[in-house]
């Protein structure tokens, strides 16, 4: 894992500054946050949390996760199957595309979508507050994965 020392950084000047004791478990889940770029989920946050601090509980990750949460931090993606996933390199609302397969989240660069709530604002007159865009796909390493059907197969 390659550390994102700038994020990690904000992350726990943000925390300081909101008065938040700083453990050293609490740390570490801002760690993997700060440098994980595939949305993990809040159980594979405590795993790998576990590894350094052995005592941590689910809890405590689940208690700081909530904090990063309320204090917009970390980005939430819920989704309909009850697993969230938390963005904490990117805390505000940007695309995303999820391989329905193996569930890889990813951050692409598309040109233009941040003008997109704005536009929609102007043409509805909806005040927006948040958005989400999430593409839905089989991602580049599961379609490799994928067996391609025979042709023929079951004829008689």
């Amino acid at each position: 894992m390659t550390v994102d020392h700038g994020r990690l950084d904000e992350l726990i000047a943000r925390l300081k500054e909101q008065g938040f004791r700083l453990t050293p478990q609490r740390k570490a889940v801002l760690k993997v946050l700060a440098n994980s770029v595939h949305h993990p989920s809040v159980e594979q946050i405590y795993r790998q949390v576990k590894k350094d601090f052995p005592m941590t509980s689910l809890a405590t990750v689940y208690k700081t996760v909530t904090l990063l949460k309320e204090l917009g931090e970390v980005l939430e993606l819920g989704f309909a199957d009850g697993s969230n996933r938390y963005d904490g390199r990117k805390p505000n609302p940007h695309p995303h595309l999820i391989c329905v397969q193996c569930h890889r989240i990813l951050d692409p660069d598309v040109v233009g979508w941040k003008d997109l709530p704005q536009a929609l604002s102007d043409s509805t007159g909806f005040r927006i507050f948040s958005h989400r865009l999430d593409f839905y796909g089989i991602c580049p390493q599961c379609q490799k994965r994928r067996k391609p059907k025979r042709r023929g197969a079951g004829r008689s």
